[in-house]
């Protein structure tokens, strides 16, 4: 534990829903800059990991493939376009392929799953490629993180870890997928020490 405040049960077990409410947040102020942007870093190094990244795409709203097992980034395979309803063509939805499931073991190369719809992030959220400072800029802007201040980004990671969606799924992507780093509940002690710290961005790069 790095502060005194607790993050309670947040070890990510696929197929089993995360309580939520389980985070009791730091007061603000109570943690320094330094420490604030020693955890921007890990949050950088997360959300830039291809498990988090890839459907974090610009308004040609083309998924992207990334990570030990491609080498260069490159479009997701099949021409896939998820529309700009962000969920797939109309007729063809993520979620023919990537099916909601609570069990998140898929055999090695088959469609990975988590247990909601599969889609896209809301345009506003691309960071595919972005700098830290780009998306630290980005994920302190209300107007760019679906109206949250870093309490609410808080409660948007518990909660959609508490639904087995993509944040929990990061952590156990199936077999011959690499995970993101470090750990669901590590990731979310970063954003309530980043947030409580005042939300301190790099100034470049």
């Amino acid at each position: 534990m790095q502060k005194g405040f607790a993050i309670v049960a947040l070890a990510s077990i696929a197929g089993t829903a995360l309580a939520e409410g389980s985070v009791t947040l730091p007061e603000e102020g109570s943690i320094s800059r330094s420490e604030g942007q020693a955890a921007f870093e890990r949050i950088y190094e997360v959300v830039t990991h291809p498990r988090c990244a890839n459907c974090h795409v610009g308004d040609d709203n083309i998924p992207m493939w990334s990570g030990p097992s491609y080498g260069a980034p490159q479009p997701h395979g099949m021409n896939i376009n998820a529309g700009e309803s962000r969920i797939g063509a109309e007729f063809l939805p993520c979620q023919t392929c990537h099916v909601v499931s609570d069990d998140f073991n898929t055999a090695p190369h088959a469609a990975p799953r988590f247990g909601i719809a599969w889609q896209l992030a809301p345009v506003e959220f691309e960071w595919f490629g972005k700098s830290r400072a780009e998306i630290c800029a980005q994920l302190k802007d209300p107007e760019r993180n679906g109206g949250r201040d870093w309490r609410g980004m808080v409660e948007h990671l518990e909660h959609d870890a508490s639904l087995n969606g993509p944040v929990a799924w990061g952590w156990s992507p199936g077999a011959g997928r690499e995970p993101a780093p470090y750990s669901l509940d590590g990731h979310i002690n970063d954003m309530a020490l980043w947030g409580a710290a005042g939300q301190p961005c790099p100034s470049g790069g």
